[in-house]
């Protein structure tokens, strides 16, 4: 069996490799299996709150013959993972707020993370600073959005993927991003000016504060194209 997966699951994907691994939240364990198939884990934990879900995940697993490698395990977050059983971990497809709640609800973490919110990014940037994660790898993928995919790694000290660069930029739109100019990152910033520069004329102060980090990023970047009509 090949499991197929979509660009931003095959961007997490690609960030993960483990002896054993967590996928929490593994709705129908896509990521679990193609983790597996692909060789990138030796054993995966797929760990489902919500009973719909746990089923179709544990039928998937056993169509693909993979028991012995997947064990799916019904919980909130982390509560059905022992502390050190995994080396890493996957939160993926959720509201950082929502994928930050779990982190902070967890009695114990593991060394590596790679999670996937569907938007405002800067909230784990910020709770990893803070929480003794450095971030290590991220990207940008091309779905019904762009999704962010953030890679964190525990690491003692301030995180050198920050330094030199504007701050809130940074936490916003992702010093790894700034530094290799993506693509993505370029479209992302040159829509967020056309949307915000129409809100400013009516100066609100919320609106003005965003635009200038929007600014800020699309400063440090070289050769931003024009923005397509």
């Amino acid at each position: 069996m090949n499991t197929k997966l979509d660009a931003r699951l095959s961007a997490v994907l690609a960030l993960i490799r483990a002896e054993t691994h967590a996928d929490i939240g593994t709705d129908h364990a896509a990521l679990p299996l193609a983790l597996i198939e692909a060789g990138r884990c030796g054993r995966v934990i797929a760990a489902e709150l919500h009973p719909g879900p746990l089923r179709l995940a544990q039928m998937a697993v056993m169509r693909a013959g993979l028991s012995q490698q997947i064990e799916v395990r019904q919980g909130d977050g982390f509560v059905p993972i022992a502390p050190d059983e995994v080396q890493s971990a996957s939160l993926t497809g959720m509201g950082a707020r929502t994928i930050r709640a779990i982190l902070t609800r967890a009695s114990w973490l593991p060394p590596q993370m790679v999670l996937q919110p569907n938007a405002e990014p800067e909230v784990l940037r910020g709770w990893a600073q803070s929480h003794g994660y450095h971030l290590t790898a991220e990207a940008l993928v091309a779905g019904f959005w762009r999704y962010p995919v953030l890679k964190f790694e525990q690491s003692p000290g301030p995180d050198p993927a920050y330094a030199g660069l504007p701050r809130a930029a940074a936490l916003r739109y992702g010093p790894h991003l700034l530094k290799s100019a993506d693509p993505h990152l370029h479209a992302e910033l040159n829509a967020q000016v056309q949307r915000l520069s129409k809100l400013a004329a009516h100066g609100r102060p919320q609106v003005l504060a965003e635009l200038r980090v929007v600014q800020d990023a699309l400063a440090f970047l070289p050769e931003v194209p024009v923005p397509s009509r």
